[in-house]
């Protein structure tokens, strides 16, 4: 599938992404990935009204990372910085600053290892991992198309984001007590 195709296919709320003309559709998140995702929207919401440097978006939201490769991802959030607001248009078309994958034991669509090449070699700047069952944030950043660093923050530490100065809370204050 081309990904001209693939933006003509009919809207939908069920996760699915373009993997170099492979269509992929997963089943819709389980109510503890959903409850993170809403809970991390909520935390970079309030963050960007404080600091408004950027938007937050929610899934399914298609970002067009290489029209020509065919490759379209939807990750859980994702941030655009003011100075890069001209890739939002009716979809996403280019690299947001930062991608934020909400990690179940089973993943849904593709391999997390796959995900994180793709967003290096497509220009994103930082990308979450929120890995829920060990209750653990992995910052992955990125530089010259690869992999920069990685940083793991449990649930106490301050989270601390390239992307987003000033932000200042933990996986405890963002997630709670009752996720599960």
């Amino acid at each position: 599938m081309t990904t001209d195709e693939y933006l003509a296919t009919p809207e939908t709320l069920l996760p699915r992404e373009l993997a170099f003309g492979t269509l992929r559709v997963a089943d819709a998140p389980l109510v503890p990935h959903q409850k993170a995702v809403g809970r991390l929207f909520l935390a970079l919401h309030r963050h960007l009204e404080a600091h408004p440097i950027g938007e937050v978006w929610l899934s399914p939201l298609d970002v067009v990372l290489d029209a020509d490769r065919a490759l379209v991802v939807q990750p859980d959030l994702l941030v655009v910085l003011h100075e890069r607001r001209a890739i939002v248009q009716d979809r996403i078309y280019g690299a947001p600053d930062l991608m934020i994958e909400v990690l179940s034991p089973h993943p849904r669509v593709g391999r997390v290892h796959d995900r994180l090449e793709w967003f290096a070699r497509g220009g994103v700047r930082e990308c979450w991992l929120l890995h829920l069952c060990d209750d653990v944030l992995e910052i992955v950043r990125f530089e010259h198309g690869g992999v920069a660093d990685r940083v793991r923050f449990d649930a106490a530490q301050r989270i601390e984001s390239r992307v987003l100065p000033g932000f200042d809370l933990t996986l405890d204050d963002i997630l709670g007590p009752d996720l599960f």
